[in-house]
């Protein structure tokens, strides 16, 4: 249910606020608008509002939207089609059709949508910055043998201060660039400070990496994030867990399960994860009591993967998080600033990804459909409100890019069209148009049938 509501209401803002950028500066403009409508298909709800009574909707299918504007020659189309029109109108409301108005009125008209999209990205992003943003230390942890990591002498306990010069403070900031450095098979020069603070430069080799896009790239390089070591010591119990049915509680300390003594809190992770719907015994210190409790794991399943869960949280040290953890607070003017600069990066390296696709840099498999939309929306608002913001934002991009690309049907194709007409001097035939359309929906076609591929593919393999 948290998915499902939360999948609706990502799509709901992201599209209301995209199609009132049409709306807005169509009114601006002057040109007279019929319907905006949030969805697709029966309508569920309207209501007429404004001088130009306005019709607006909420209908059944919430993944789109649209605002209809006068426009004569769709009224020329519902004619030769035999469809009953919306209304009767007078000279003076065809003065203000969209087709009757400026190249320049109808670019801007069109931009407005990706524009609000883009714009609403940096309003989450400001407020975001403005609350202070977290993030873990880049430490790096155990690195696997034979790695690109390896193979460029990076070490556990290592500090990485900066990447190509760029200062990094968190493993966000890490990812980001190497993601970047990867995906262009560059060489990134690493520099990071050790346990006894002597300064270390390290030479990371993309040159023939693969499958950056598909990758956690930094388990991909041979990097696990550093953990410290932490003592298995419960802290909370989840209600109607594994956990709480065997009765254990805050603050016992787990000492051994099926007699495999569990020294820190992985060995505990490890064990139950291997073993769901499987009946350990637990010895637990209590006090000064040394009890056994017999515990049952569920079973979860995590992509195409069983593992057992208890339904218990470890007691983490208040110094070792602080350790590990950053918080960094901005400014209001910092704040914007930043917030403009995470939207401008975010939808270049977008655009980035796009065109590695279509030159065969990057694989298809990154695109995604509704279903794992849906699905790390229930992650992210499961995690609580900033990621679930963050989340809104990265997908608020994501639509204003998309619907910029020079594809008939699209904002971008559109532009494309009215561009094409300021060159030659004359607007785009309307046969040209008309073929421009089916081009246009047969591209969004496949578009949508390999996402939903991807979406089914993902599912079955995890």
């Amino acid at each position: 249910m948290l998915t499902f509501i939360a999948f609706i209401f990502t799509i709901g803002v992201i599209v209301t606020i995209h199609e009132y950028g049409h709306f807005q500066v169509a009114r601006w403009c002057g040109v007279k608008v019929i319907r905006f409508s949030i969805g697709f298909g029966k309508p569920l709800w309207r209501k007429t509002f404004g001088k130009d009574q306005t019709e607006f909707v909420l209908a059944a299918l919430p993944l789109g939207g649209y605002v209809k504007m006068l426009d004569e020659r769709e009224l020329k189309a519902e004619r030769d089609r035999g469809v009953a029109c919306d209304g009767d109108y007078t000279e003076s409301d065809l003065a203000r059709a969209f087709n009757r108005q400026s190249v320049y009125k109808r670019i801007a008209i069109v931009l407005a949508g990706p524009v609000a999209n883009l714009v609403l990205a940096v309003m989450i992003y400001w407020l975001l910055f403005m609350q202070g943003v977290t993030g873990m230390r880049p430490i790096v942890g155990h690195v696997e043998p034979n790695s690109i990591a390896a193979q460029a002498n990076l070490i556990t306990g290592e500090v990485i201060q900066s990447l190509d010069g760029k200062a990094v403070d968190t493993w966000s900031e890490v990812n980001w660039i190497l993601l970047e450095s990867a995906l262009a098979h560059q060489v990134v020069e690493v520099k990071a400070v050790n346990t006894t603070n002597e300064i270390h430069l390290h030479q990371l080799d993309f040159s023939n990496f693969q499958g950056a896009a598909e990758a956690d790239i930094v388990n991909a390089i041979g990097i696990l994030v550093y953990r410290p070591e932490v003592l298995p010591i419960l802290d909370q119990i989840l209600p109607r867990s594994a956990a709480e049915t065997a009765g254990l509680l805050a603050e016992d300390r787990i000492l051994s399960i099926d007699h495999l003594p569990t020294n820190q809190w992985q060995d505990v992770v490890n064990i139950v994860q291997a073993s769901p719907e499987k009946h350990l015994t637990f010895k637990i210190s209590r006090g000064q009591e040394v009890l056994l409790k017999s515990v049952t794991p569920q079973a979860f399943k995590e992509g195409n993967v069983t593992v057992g869960k208890i339904g218990a949280a470890v007691k983490v040290d208040a110094e070792q998080l602080d350790e590990l953890l950053i918080k960094q607070y901005y400014s209001n003017t910092d704040s914007l600033g930043m917030a403009i600069a995470k939207t401008w990066k975010t939808a270049t390296f977008s655009l980035k990804m796009m065109w590695y696709m279509v030159t065969g840099k990057a694989s298809w498999k990154g695109i995604s459909g509704p279903v794992t939309i849906a699905s790390f929306a229930g992650e992210s608002a499961g995690l609580g409100w900033k990621p679930f913001l963050g989340f809104i934002a990265l997908v608020s991009i994501s639509i204003g890019i998309l619907n910029l690309l020079p594809i008939p049907v699209l904002d971008g194709g559109h532009l494309m069209y009215y561009i094409a007409e300021i060159i030659k001097g004359s607007a785009v035939s309307e046969q040209a148009m008309m073929f421009g359309q089916r081009v246009g929906f047969a591209l969004l076609g496949l578009l949508m049938v390999l996402a939903i591929f991807n979406d089914i593919n993902r599912i079955a393999t995890g």
